[in-house]
């Protein structure tokens, strides 16, 4: 009795109801599940079909090899001489295969001291970019001429918009009166966190309130930044700063700036770029606004400010110092720029010609500074340090250092320029200047970590950032 199928004696025997053929049962279930008919005469089949058949045991005879002790131990010689030539093969692999781990760690080692050697050459020619001494004699091997690296003179027509801002608003700063809405000592004292946002954007390291009192410029270290809206705590745009992190911001009327670390100053209309600027060759540390509006400066580590005109999107100089430049105010008549060195100077440079008028020793990197309104003060802040230092620029001396208690990061004056409020991890400090006494004193202290403060409109609120990103507003009552 042999199966159809196989033509072997079937292990578990089956037949079928219409042919009475006898099959391996695994195998005609399986021909069955995959055609649906008998193998032998074509007519359908079912499993049904099939009838299980009683049968003894079969028994199969070993194979030739295995029926003497020869045979076996020619048998087991073989299986051996297999063993060991797989073995061997798998050792062969194994050497070839440490021979090219070897080979590409040593390319990889390689590589990377080639790419360690071009990254200290780009930087040892950066640094040599950033020491050329513009605008002054070479050595004697230049025959006397001098060399000017990007310091063009400004426009004729960019003079005359200096020098008209300038008069118009010099000659009636001492006069104005406080607004009426403006804040009060007695409000200011009172301030305390009224609205906290969701984390934005983490660094914290840009904030701007707009003139409007509602939407604050916001950006962080991790190349994004947003428009938020302060009345409703949520962000309304947001903005593609490109890589690295976003360094200073401020609004030149309706329209966002931001500088980044990557050398690159942008300019945002809603969450639309509209214009880039990119002469520096490190980080753009800092922007400023010209009263004009139309005018903007940015300074850099590269040791370089430079000025952009906002109506035609164009550099309009570029003037090298002698330090990298950490921040920046632009003076509220408009005719001064101040910057803050990473060798401990607020350098103050004359716009129109790009010279270094005066410079105030801070005794460490410059963190912040920040003109008064009245135009004759000016405040900086050492990094790492709890003091604010005040400078008569009338009389180019010190005039004032008020202790906080706590580091300082940021720094804002009121345009009143009676309140002077300073951020940091530890909280947010308002100093008041009485004008009857002529005395500082500390008139509001709030465990609020703050990286950047601003006022609102009208000094009626004060405006903070965290580390987090986290926008929050103090206000009275």
């Amino acid at each position: 009795m042999l199966c159809a199928i196989s033509g072997e004696a079937p292990q578990v025997p089956v037949a079928s109801r219409k042919s009475g053929n006898v099959y391996e049962k695994r195998l005609i279930e399986a021909y069955i599940s995959e055609n649906g008919t008998e193998p032998t005469t074509g007519e359908t089949l079912s499993v049904d079909d099939l009838i299980d058949l009683k049968s003894p045991n079969v028994v199969y005879p070993r194979p030739p090899q295995m029926t003497s002790i020869p045979a076996m131990l020619s048998f087991f010689q073989n299986e051996w001489d297999a063993l060991a030539l797989q073995t061997y093969t798998l050792q062969q692999n194994l050497h070839q295969a440490r021979q090219e781990l070897s080979t590409a760690l040593y390319e990889n080692d390689a590589a990377v001291r080639v790419i360690a050697r071009l990254t200290k050459e780009r930087d040892e020619a950066r640094s040599a970019l950033a020491q050329v001494d513009v605008g002054r004699a070479a050595s004697a091997a230049t025959n006397g001429d001098s060399m000017q690296v990007d310091s063009a003179p400004l426009p004729q027509r960019i003079v005359e918009k200096i020098e008209t801002t300038q008069a118009s608003l010099s000659k009636t700063r001492r006069k104005r009166p406080v607004p009426e809405e403006w804040a009060t000592v007695d409000m200011v004292s009172t301030y305390s966190p009224k609205s906290t946002s969701e984390p934005f954007f983490p660094g914290g390291t840009v904030l701007a309130v707009h003139e409007s009192g509602d939407m604050a410029l916001v950006a962080g270290s991790n190349g994004a930044g947003g428009i938020v809206s302060l009345s409703e705590n949520k962000l309304i745009h947001s903005l593609n700063l490109g890589k690295g992190s976003a360094t200073s911001g401020l609004w030149a009327q309706d329209r966002a700036v931001v500088a980044t670390s990557t050398g690159l100053v942008k300019v945002f209309d809603k969450d639309q770029e509209v214009s880039s600027f990119s002469p520096h060759t490190g980080s753009a540390t800092a922007v400023a606004l010209h009263p004009s509006g139309t005018i903007l400066a940015s300074v850099s580590e590269d040791q370089s400010y430079a000025l952009y005109d906002l109506e035609s999107a164009k550099l309009l100089t570029h003037v090298h110092s002698n330090s990298a430049l950490k921040c920046a105010q632009l003076h509220p008549d408009g005719h001064l720029l101040a910057a803050g060195g990473a060798d401990g100077q607020i350098k103050i440079f004359e716009l129109k010609s790009g010279a270094e008028a005066a410079t105030f020793e801070l005794g460490g990197p410059v963190e912040s500074i920040v003109f008064s309104e009245n135009g004759i003060w000016v405040a900086g802040v050492v990094k790492g340090s709890s003091a604010i230092t005040i400078w008569d620029l009338r009389k180019a001396t010190e005039i004032a250092a008020i202790d906080t208690g706590s580091i300082i990061n940021s720094i804002s004056w009121d345009y009143t320029g009676q309140f002077l409020a300073a951020a940091g991890e530890q909280g947010i400090t308002v100093q008041h200047y009485a004008k009857a006494s002529k005395q500082w004193s500390e008139i509001l202290k709030r465990a609020t970590p703050a990286t950047r403060i601003a006022w609102g409109k009208d000094a009626q609120s004060l405006v903070a950032v965290n580390g987090d990103g986290v926008v929050t507003t103090l206000t009275s009552g």
